[in-house]
């Protein structure tokens, strides 16, 4: 790492249940050790909102969440950073910590996991299609639908904060840098009037697991989350078309509609070692999602792998697999077109290994942790900058 080590605070709401934004976060942490900063993380757990009346204070107090961010600026005066590098901020922080860590003297960075900062529903989706109504018009429109997790009043609080931030021009004035995950996560943020000078591209890092080995691969894999936008059902009736039994590792609410499916077979949540172990064995990873995701670290996990991926031609992943060299696109909700792309990987296993020689180069060029540990560091040393060129100059003596 070339110049000074940075001293860096990572600000965080945990989710209830660990997903993959948690597990970013605490890989960036250990990144940035290795890399020689001294870091210290500022967590805020959803863990404690464990009552309806916890709920309704949560909700009431998320767009500006005072307590949240007394708590942040805490670790703020006693650590001093350089940087505070904000993640998740609802409930229980909100995007005000920005302005009062800059007021402290840092410089601020966040990053753009999901897109809950311009839609309440966070995956720019309703009625299980793309949906970008509140890009770039009222957040409000959200309640109507009940957005957030079907609740009115869940989507009403998440609607207050990003009217109120967005009119107050917090994006523009309190945050030195954004890290969008891919190009097409930037054009949406710039579409909805974040700065576009201040979005930076830097997809979450992975470890090596080491080279794949050079054994036969065979079957397709899917990992995930078994919910309606991931794109299960379309992926279960496609299996069926092709007459492809698809293995499944993962659980939520879907997983007792598909679990006597005859195409799939379902092996429930697996240990990471385990589920690396069925990457590496497969011919392709399937990834049929019908919303645009965000940065689905599944891809970088088969690409590390060596792994091919089959996925929809939709947002983040048009762009992250391309189509004839890394994996196949198939059309977002289509299972004809996906039934062909899975009989394809099956119909020509030397193909699909040329695929994934080729998806391991990307991974080690783009997704290899010190690649994106580096950029990392280039994006915290260009917000130090900018936050010094905005400093006020201080006072003179006489």
């Amino acid at each position: 790492m070339s110049g000074p080590a940075l001293r860096v605070l990572v600000a965080h709401n945990r989710y209830q249940v660990r997903g993959g934004e948690d597990a970013a976060v605490a890989r960036d942490l250990a990144a940035l050790e290795r890399a020689g900063c001294a870091v210290e993380a500022a967590y805020l757990d959803n863990a404690a909102i464990d009552s309806g009346l916890a709920r309704l204070r949560a909700a009431v107090s998320a767009t500006h969440a005072p307590a949240g961010i007394a708590r942040v600026m805490e670790a703020v005066h006693r650590f001093a950073p350089d940087v505070v590098h904000v993640h998740n901020v609802f409930p229980l922080l909100s995007p005000g910590i920005h302005a009062a860590a800059r007021a402290a003297g840092c410089a601020t960075v966040q990053t753009l996991h999901n897109y809950r900062l311009i839609c309440p529903g966070a995956f720019l989706m309703r009625d299980g299609a793309p949906c970008e109504s509140c890009v770039t018009g009222s957040p409000y429109r959200a309640v109507r639908f009940a957005c957030y997790r079907g609740s009115r009043i869940g989507s009403l609080a998440v609607a207050r904060m990003v009217d109120v931030h967005r009119r107050a021009g917090t994006w523009r004035r309190d945050v030195d840098r954004f890290v969008a995950l891919t190009p097409f996560a930037r054009e949406r943020f710039v579409a909805a009037g974040f700065p576009s000078d201040k979005i930076r591209i830097r997809p979450n890092g992975l470890p090596d697991p080491g080279p794949p080995a050079g054994h036969p691969r065979r079957g397709l894999v899917y990992v995930g989350r078994l919910s309606p936008e991931k794109g299960v059902l379309v992926l279960a009736e496609a299996a069926a078309a092709a007459g492809i039994r698809v293995t499944v590792i993962g659980e939520g609410p879907l997983a007792g509609t598909l679990a006597d499916h005859p195409a799939l077979d379902l092996r429930g949540p697996c240990a990471p070692n385990a589920v690396q172990a069925a990457m590496a064995r497969a011919a392709a990873v399937v990834v049929p999602s019908l919303w645009y995701e965000g940065l689905p670290m599944v891809v970088a996990e088969a690409f590390a792998a060596g792994t091919p991926v089959v996925a929809s031609r939709i947002g983040a992943l048009a762009s992250l697999v391309s189509d004839g060299t890394t994996g196949l696109l198939a059309a977002p909700g289509e299972p004809q077109d996906l039934a062909r792309a899975l009989a394809r990987i099956e119909a020509d296993p030397a193909a699909a290994a040329a695929m994934g020689r080729e998806a391991r180069a990307v991974y080690e060029r783009e997704w290899r942790e010190d690649v994106t540990t580096r950029a990392l560091l280039e994006i915290y040393r260009d917000a130090v900058a900018a936050r010094a060129a905005d400093a006020p100059l201080a006072p003179t003596g006489t």
